[in-house]
């Protein structure tokens, strides 16, 4: 073994380029100085020893060198009993990212998705948000916010959206791969704790703070950031004071090109001026998109935050911290479109051309169908237009405080409790959409020719004239949601010897949620009349015409008052009932595990093993349609649980470490699915029928881990670790496209959704014969998803002078996971990846540190995946094409104080890229928002 190692000593920099070619990439861990002495002198540890460690890991030594934070880190992971991979900031406001999002892509396994150009929620071992746990500072929790409806709109769910924090509150973010009893329930990807920086991290008196300016190369606009943090000790050293602080503001323009997904709906009436032509079949069967359109938004957002951290240590038994986190977002959004109108009874003819013979109103001049029945070109005559204005106010306050307490009770027992509260309120308090409209206009689309991530959208120069222009609707639509956990553990350690340490608690957990939506009671034109006043000019930048005209807010509201809340304009929630839902839920858990610390053939051998035991009383409250009168129902729900976990670390050679695991685990169902209602709405064209389930049961699964990590040196390691989770029943939502005839629901239903919306009848497509959206969760059956991880960290130490400042850390992930799709007849309708799912994710690092300069380039890509398993208007699925997102940092210290430092991000200028249709590959949604630059200066004392 001994030559093995040192094998890989004498070609380190060979095999860092061998694994950078596949992209590898390793996250560091939690750092803990005192922990990390230990693990690198070898020293053996008694069960004691290695309580006392463990306890020891809560204080984060800041040194400011990113090179000893990697060494450090590396320590912490090689002592644990679980699996975990982790990064810790080595100085506050150094992770070079957007929030904390963009920093956990750097873990093995993570990947995002982004909204206004950064990230949002997470994926790790390709499990979805839905599926991750968050503790801050070691209390569950959920943070919400609003998103464009491409992207899934606001956050009514359990995914945590990141974005609502800027990195400079966290001194560490760990990721916890394999489960333990003392952990709680609610996770089958993993457990992901944030860290916020506590007064006894830091050495005495300690200030920092930090400025920068920023620049976005698409939107032009400078963007502020700013952060600071203090910190003291104080009686002697027994309490420990800290706060910190964050701000920063960002202008973003978000563009590009969307269809809200293709449909082969046969409607096209004429071909060439004739209703007989043999052409019009051809055109009819194939795909086209529903609304081809260009899109202009543009960002306005502000986001703070503040943490707060009082410890005391009154002797060396004792330990009481007090955490609290506050954090806001303040945000505008401007959504503009300029669209052609091909969707399901666009192309009808009205009454009037009907009498006259004619059979459809829209003429088709010229299309062109691709190999896969795909219509990338088309031009049209008497077509519709419509011009799209949409603001939104959105908002996210989050607080937090936590007390934990633990007290030494002599050499063999301890005692620790905490309790705790975490609020997050998102407010939508203006969404707002004016839509205007002109027919008889020309209009074409292409997307040959590669054009399909830069369409040729062509419009009639009647469009760009401010005469002939109608209302087609006013939509306003507040929502907002509000989640909250209040929490209470007590847990007991019992170290029985020098072998055996007995460890068992109670936990309580009350969750509660709550969703609130407002409409007008139909979202027709509201007889606005729109005369050149009421138009404005927009200059988008897109497309052949990018001058646009578009509805102007100011002018209508001031003509019509549509922010009256009176007349025509009223918004109440009993226009929209079926979002108006909420759901609580009371956990009570306990657990036992008996941690151990031996020798095995005189090797070290470690682990635990422990089970937990969790019920959970929910009850969910809706609006449903009972008869024909609206019914708010409450439905309780009860289920038990039994989760055993076993975590064994073995190391049968020196600094080579083997891992398993292998635990019971499960996830609650979505707070959208447990809903007791049926929804039948519409919106435009959109017609969609929605039930929820509140009995579905929690997805379950078994997870096995191995793992082999070999360490070369204090910041050198090559890891491989292998999963598996048999996942035993998965929770997911069925979409299906179908004649609301065909759902057994009351066609009144249906008649009063299409009242509201568009109008019932033929003439505007709305009817109970026509396709419906329909979407239900059930329990499905699961899956097995396997994969692998492989890790790598070296620094170049061994290369001569100047080379030897540079070092390399990397990961590669491969993920696969085929699940049953059902039907609601449980007839499997396609086995398919698990949505969210990427197959490989990479992440890389090349640094160089010296004594003053220090620079970073790092790189993060995760392949395509789905978003829709089964898609919708006979497309057979739907998802997210790939993304390779590069970072870059550097700094220079001209003092011990004093530091600049630069920033880029998203150098690449990825997009959101979107598709409908495996073969098709149809766009749906592809979107720019340019380069990110941050110019700082940072003090520190």
């Amino acid at each position: 073994m001994a030559a093995l190692k040192q094998a890989w000593r004498l070609q380190p920099l060979t095999l860092a380029m061998a694994i950078a070619l596949t992209g590898s990439y390793s996250a560091a861990a939690l750092a803990a100085q005192d922990a990390a002495q230990q693990a690198a002198q070898g020293t053996p540890q008694t069960a004691a020893e290695k309580a006392k460690a463990a306890e020891d890991i809560e204080v984060i030594e800041v040194t400011g060198s990113f090179r000893d934070s990697l060494s450090n880190a590396l320590n912490v992971k090689r002592q644990s009993d679980s699996a975990i991979d982790a990064i810790m900031a080595e100085d506050i406001a150094d992770f070079p990212d957007l929030n904390l999002a963009e920093s956990l892509q750097r873990i093995p396994g993570v990947a995002i998705s982004r909204a206004a150009g950064e990230g949002r929620q997470i994926t790790v071992r390709g499990l979805g948000p839905d599926f991750t746990r968050v503790r801050i500072n070691g209390m569950e929790a959920i943070s919400t916010s609003g998103g464009t409806d491409q992207i899934g709109g606001a956050n009514r769910g359990r995914g945590f959206d990141f974005n609502t924090f800027s990195s400079d509150l966290f001194s560490s973010l760990t990721v916890r791969k394999t489960a333990s009893a003392d952990v709680e329930e609610g996770s089958l990807g993993s457990t992901v704790d944030l860290r916020a920086a506590r007064p006894f991290d830091y050495d005495g008196f300690t200030f920092s703070a930090s400025g920068q300016l920023g620049y976005n190369d698409l939107s032009e606009k400078n963007d502020p950031k700013a952060s600071f943090l203090i910190s003291d000790h104080f009686a002697d050293g027994k309490f420990g004071a800290l706060i910190s602080g964050s701000f920063s503001e960002r202008s973003l323009k978000d563009q590009g090109a969307s269809t809200v997904r293709w449909a082969n709906v046969n409607d096209f009436g004429r071909y060439k001026g004739s209703t007989t032509a043999p052409e019009l079949n051809t055109i009819n069967n194939a795909f086209r998109p529903r609304l081809p359109r260009y899109d202009s938004y543009t960002h306005e957002m502000e986001r703070v935050g503040a943490s707060a951290a009082f410890q005391y240590r009154p002797n060396d038994d004792t330990k009481i911290d007090l955490d609290m986190l506050y954090a806001s977002t303040d945000a505008t959004r401007n959504e503009i479109f300029l669209q052609g109108i091909l969707n399901a009874g666009a192309n009808r003819p009205t009454t009037a051309t009907a009498a006259s013979g004619n059979t459809g109103n829209m003429n088709v001049l010229e299309y062109f169908i691709d190999d896969t029945n795909t219509m990338t070109y088309g031009k049209f005559e008497n077509a519709t237009v419509r011009a799209e204005n949409r603001f939104d106010e959105l908002g996210t306050d989050f607080h937090q405080v936590n007390l934990n307490f633990a007290h030494h009770i002599n050499d063999n027992w301890k005692i620790d409790a905490m309790v705790g509260t975490a609020v997050s309120k998102f407010d939508n308090p203006v969404q707002t959409t004016l839509v205007m409209e002109k027919t008889g206009a020309a209009f074409s689309y292409d997307y040959r020719d590669g054009a399909r991530q830069s369409p040729i959208l062509s419009f009639g120069d009647s469009i760009f004239q401010p005469t002939g222009w109608t209302s087609n609707s006013v939509r306003l639509r507040p929502l907002g949601a509000e989640n909250q956990f209040d929490s209470a553990e007590l847990n007991l350690t019992w170290t029985v010897n020098d072998v055996w340490t007995l460890k068992g608690g109670l936990h309580q957990k009350d969750f509660s949620f709550e969703s609130f939506e407002a409409r007008r009671q139909t979202e027709n034109g509201a007889g606005i009349v729109y005369t050149p006043d009421l138009i404005k000019t927009y200059n988008s930048g897109l497309g052949p015409n990018p001058n646009w005209l578009v509805p102007d807010f100011a002018a209508i509201d001031a003509k019509y008052g549509i922010y009256s809340n009176s007349g025509v304009f009223t918004v109440s929630r009993d226009f929209r009932r079926d979002d108006n839902y909420s759901a609580e839920e009371n956990t009570k858990g306990i657990w036992l595990m008996a941690n151990f610390n031996t020798y095995l053939n005189e090797a070290p051998f470690w682990g635990n093993a422990g089970v937990r035991r969790v019920e959970t009383e929910q009850s969910s409250t809706a609006w449903a349609t009972v008869g024909v009168t609206p019914t708010q129902v409450t439905v309780e729900h009860k289920y038990d649980e039994l989760l055993p976990s076993l975590n064994l670390n073995y190391e049968p050679w020196e600094d080579v470490i083997v891992r398993f695991g292998y635990a019971e685990v499960m996830a609650r169902a979505g707070l959208g699915a447990i809903r007791p209602n049926v929804s039948v709405s519409v919106s435009g064209s959109a017609r969609s029928v929605a039930g929820g389930n509140p009995y579905l049961e929690p997805t379950r699964a078994k997870t096995y881990d191995l793992g082999l990590e070999m360490y070369f040196s204090d910041e050198s390691m090559l890891g491989i670790a292998l999963f598996q989770k048999d996942i035993d029943s998965h929770v997911q939502t069925l979409r299906e496209t179908k004649a609301f005839t065909e759902t057994g629901l009351p066609v009144s239903a249906a008649v009063a959704a299409c009242t509201a919306g568009p109008g019932y009848g033929e003439a505007t497509g709305c009817t109970e014969n026509v396709d419906w959206s329909v979407t239900t969760p059930l329990n499905g059956p699961g899956g097995d998803l396997k994969g692998y991880e492989i890790s790598y960290q070296l620094p170049f130490t061994f290369l001569p002078d100047f080379w030897n400042r540079f070092g390399f850390i990397g990961n590669y992930t491969h993920v696969s996971a085929q699940m049953d799709y059902i039907n609601t007849t449980g007839v499997v309708q396609a086995t398919r990846d698990l949505t969210g799912l990427s197959r490989s994710t990479v992440a890389a690092t090349l640094y160089y540190e010296h004594e003053k300069l220090n620079a970073r380039v790092s790189l993060a890509k995760r392949d395509k995946y789905l978003t829709t398993a089964i898609g919708r208007e006979n497309n057979d699925m739907e998802g997210t094409n790939a993304t390779t997102n590069v970072d870059a940092s550097m700094s220079y210290a001209f003092t011990e104080q004093w530091k600049v430092s630069f920033e880029a991000l998203n150098l690449t200028n990825e997009v959101d890229d979107q598709w409908v249709d495996s073969a098709g590959d149809r766009l749906t949604y592809y979107h720019e928002t340019g380069r990110q630059y941050y110019l700082g200066v940072q003090y520190k004392y």
